[in-house]
């Protein structure tokens, strides 16, 4: 019995670093499934590893996050202007997320162009018509 439970054991400790390398190599994350919490966590770590010059293209941000919870968009000549924003820190438990609970993304022709405050302040200049 007692070398019956030292083969357990053994072979436990064995399969233990497989398992855990499939869980953190084929498991995707799905955003739609997270809690709120969760997804807000997801979205600031992602977000974070970008910058302006990140060749990311919109529809990479919409499969890695979901869809954007707050989106505004514009045609400015042959270009479109896509401003999508992430739910990355909530300030009131009311239901309803605000751009003040977002960081944005700004995608021209959908490449990613800039993030966060230099996002809306480029997406209202090119909105903004000029005199």
């Amino acid at each position: 019995m007692n070398k019956r439970i030292w083969w357990v054991l053994l072979a436990a400790i064995l399969c233990y670093p497989l398992v855990t390398w499939l869980v953190l190599h084929c498991y995707q994350d799905d955003p739609s499934k997270m809690v709120w919490s969760d997804r807000e966590a997801f979205n600031r770590k992602f977000i974070s590893q970008l910058n302006d010059r990140s060749t990311l293209l919109q529809k990479d941000v919409i499969h890695t996050l979901g869809g954007p919870d707050i989106t505004e968009a514009v045609k400015v000549g042959d270009d479109v202007y896509q401003l999508m924003f992430y739910r990355t820190k909530r300030s009131i438990s009311d239901g309803i997320t605000t751009t003040d609970e977002c960081t944005a993304l700004l995608f021209k022709n959908q490449q990613l162009v800039a993030l966060d405050a230099k996002a809306i302040n480029l997406y209202q200049e090119v909105t903004t018509p000029h005199a």
